[in-house]
């Protein structure tokens, strides 16, 4: 980049002004990158339709098929399963073959899976179907990812990630919302076949809107070179077995497994736990208004951890301590979800777990950022997905460690509500010791 090109840029990482003026100066860079982003938060918006729906009817679907506890758990392990093949699989594609294409497909098999829901009769019907759903929603992370590490610099990336990542928590309040109106109108089978209808209006938009940076037909030079400034390392393609032996990979990998799984039960067993610990219904005042709350204050957590880390970044720190000091405080935030197991009335356990899944989703846009910062741009996707698999596999174990001690317990949360804080300080101490402070220069 050249010095002129680089005082062009300036005035949008400027630490002067307020948040209003760094806003503004980021526009006036140019907006492509924002249309991009805002395809991948529509894309993890409808991915979360499709995941939370199965927990929110569960207690229909349980009724009319007879499901036992470990019927609801097995379904999810299936799930699972299919989510750490497809996740490893689909990482490395997007990196080989290119994310528009890749992303494309994998959409357009999730949303025919999503709506063979609708033909199952059994728990065995509903483990198949969530199996093929688990092996191509897969794709949407790795790909979210690359699109942001390709899209964005440094400083904007954990804003851009908390943006696309708040799709989760959209799709997951939505859900609560708008199920109850079609199960009421047309039953669950029209639930599903309405959320792969919503699919197929994504891959209309995608097909058409999304280019990588240097092939849009109408970015712009300024905004190039702004998305572009950061100096990397000539790199050459490597096997994926040298990309395993990366330091950076596993800090990752690790890391992150620890604490995905934390989402998952939040996603499968919150609405069980409090349709149980409180009564509620399965329509929108009752079981929809408690999730919309949790799931908005999860946005709120996603957006501001990606201010927070980016904030630190414009006043000088280095962007990986910058991501670790702002792990480190939502780490400590995450501790008052404790709270939740033995709340005397619903709205207090409300508030202990918003606390909780609003730190947790701040956490995840600054762990994202992070493997992002040290990792080179042309095997972005692999090392996510690789990590996403781990990620997977450990919610594999969750879903049957969660079974288990439910049924031995009689549907006992306090011990699962008391283990989630220290999953994020364990993986913390790994990623301190263990994330590289620079993109490597990686050689066969």
């Amino acid at each position: 980049m050249t010095p002129s090109q680089s005082s062009r840029i300036a005035p949008s990482l400027s630490v002067a002004g307020g948040i209003g003026d760094k806003i503004r100066g980021a526009m006036a860079v140019g907006k492509t990158r924002w249309g991009m982003l805002a395809l991948v938060f529509f894309a993890t918006t409808l991915n979360y339709i499709d995941r939370a729906a199965l927990g929110v009817m569960q207690p229909i679907l349980a009724k009319e098929m007879n499901w036992t506890a470990m019927d609801y758990a097995n379904i999810n392990f299936w799930f699972q399963v299919g989510y750490a093949v497809g996740f490893v699989l689909q990482g490395r594609l997007i990196d080989r073959v290119g994310v528009k294409r890749v992303f494309f497909c994998a959409v357009l098999l999730w949303s025919l899976a999503t709506g063979a829901h609708g033909l199952a009769t059994s728990a065995v019907g509903f483990m198949v179907c969530r199996f093929i759903l688990g092996l191509t929603e897969a794709a949407n992370y790795p790909a979210c990812v690359k699109t942001t590490r390709l899209w964005f610099p440094a400083g904007e990336r954990a804003v851009a990630t908390g943006i696309f990542n708040a799709g989760t928590n959209v799709g997951a309040m939505f859900t609560p919302m708008l199920l109850p109106l079609i199960l009421h109108a047309w039953g669950w089978q029209a639930a599903f076949l309405c959320m792969a209808a919503l699919g197929g209006v994504w891959l209309l938009f995608w097909g058409l809107k999304y280019f990588n940076p240097e092939d849009h037909p109408s970015v712009k030079a300024s905004e190039l070179a702004y998305i572009q400034q950061q100096a990397e390392p000539e790199q050459t393609r490597v096997p994926f077995s040298r990309i395993l032996r990366m330091r950076g990979t596993w800090a990752f990998a690790l890391a992150y497994s620890m604490t995905a799984p934390v989402f998952w039960f939040y996603l499968y067993w919150l609405p069980p736990f409090l349709n149980q610990q409180y009564n509620l219904g399965i329509n929108v005042t009752q079981m929809g208004i408690p999730l919309i709350i949790i799931y908005l204050t999860a946005d709120f957590g996603s957006v501001g951890g990606g201010i927070l880390s980016s904030f630190l970044i414009g006043r000088g720190m280095n962007p990986i301590k910058a991501r670790l000091l702002s792990m480190f405080l939502f780490a400590c935030c995450i501790i008052g979800v404790i709270m939740a197991a033995g709340a005397a009335n619903l709205w207090l356990a409300v508030f202990a777990i918003s606390l909780g899944i609003g730190a947790h989703q701040a956490w995840t846009a600054n762990i994202w950022s992070l493997v992002m910062d040290y990792t080179p741009k042309h095997m972005m996707s692999t090392v996510f997905g690789f990590g996403g698999m781990c990620a997977a596999i450990g919610g594999m174990f969750m879903t049957q460690i969660v079974g288990h001690i439910l049924t031995a317990t009689n549907n006992n949360y306090t011990v699962l509500f008391t283990l989630i804080p220290a999953m994020y300080f364990i993986a913390l101490t790994w990623m301190y010791f263990m994330a590289p402070r620079k993109i490597p220069h990686v050689e066969d």
